[in-house]
C-alpha cells in the first residue's frame, strides 16, 4: 500500500472555471489522493459557472513541503488573482526545486511562466493573443494541445481536456 498522496489545488477567489477545478478534482480523490484546496482568503471563492467551493487554506498559510503536487485551476480569475501573486509563484518554485509535480491548466499556466518554470518546457495554455505570448516570452515551447507533460510540469489547455489533464497529474505521482 502506497502512502496516500497530496495534492494542493489553488483556485481564484472569484470567476475560477468550475470544470477545471471539479474535474480533476474527482479524478485526483477518486485515485485516493486527498485535496487540499487554497485560494486568496478562506472566504467562499465562486466560479464562473457558479460553483461555490470553501477553500482549506489561504496561499499565505500554504506549506508546500505538505504536498506531493500543486494543480493550478484557470478562469478569468486566475489572471485577475494568480498570475501575479508572488506568494504563489515562490511556491511553485520552492515545488519545483523539490521535485513536486506542478501542474496548471487553462490561463494558469501563466503563473509557471510568470515564476520563472517554463523556460525551455514544452507546454499548453487557453490559446489566446496575450498567454501564447507571456508563454512564449518567457522561453516555454507552446504547444496547441490538450495536455503536455514535460518532466515534472503539466499543463492543460482548457476545460475540455480537465480530465485528461487530471489523470495525467495522477500518472505523474506513481
Amino acid at each position: 500500500m502506497t502512502e496516500q498522496k497530496k495534492i494542493l489545488m489553488v483556485i481564484a477567489q472569484e470567476n475560477f472555471r468550475d470544470e477545471e477545478f471539479l474535474g480533476p478534482k474527482k479524478v485526483f480523490e477518486d485515485s485516493g489522493a486527498k485535496v487540499t484546496v487554497a485560494s486568496n482568503t478562506t472566504k467562499k471563492a465562486k466560479g464562473v459557472l457558479g460553483k461555490k467551493v470553501s477553500p482549506d487554506i489561504s496561499i499565505s498559510d500554504v506549506n508546500i513541503d505538505d504536498y506531493d503536487a500543486i494543480s493550478i485551476t484557470g478562469g478569468g480569475g486566475a489572471k485577475e488573482y494568480l498570475w501575479d501573486n508572488k506568494e504563489l509563484q515562490e511556491i511553485v518554485r520552492k515545488a519545483n526545486e523539490q521535485g513536486k509535480i506542478i501542474g496548471a491548466i487553462c490561463i494558469a499556466p501563466v503563473v509557471l511562466a510568470n515564476a520563472g518554470l517554463l523556460e525551455g518546457k514544452m507546454s499548453t495554455v487557453f490559446k489566446n493573443e496575450e498567454t501564447v505570448k507571456i508563454l512564449k516570452d518567457n522561453a516555454a515551447k507552446y504547444r496547441d494541445k490538450d495536455v503536455m507533460v514535460d518532466g515534472n510540469i503539466i499543463t492543460g489547455r482548457d476545460p475540455n481536456a480537465a480530465n485528461k489533464y487530471g489523470q495525467a497529474v495522477i500518472k505523474a505521482l506513481k
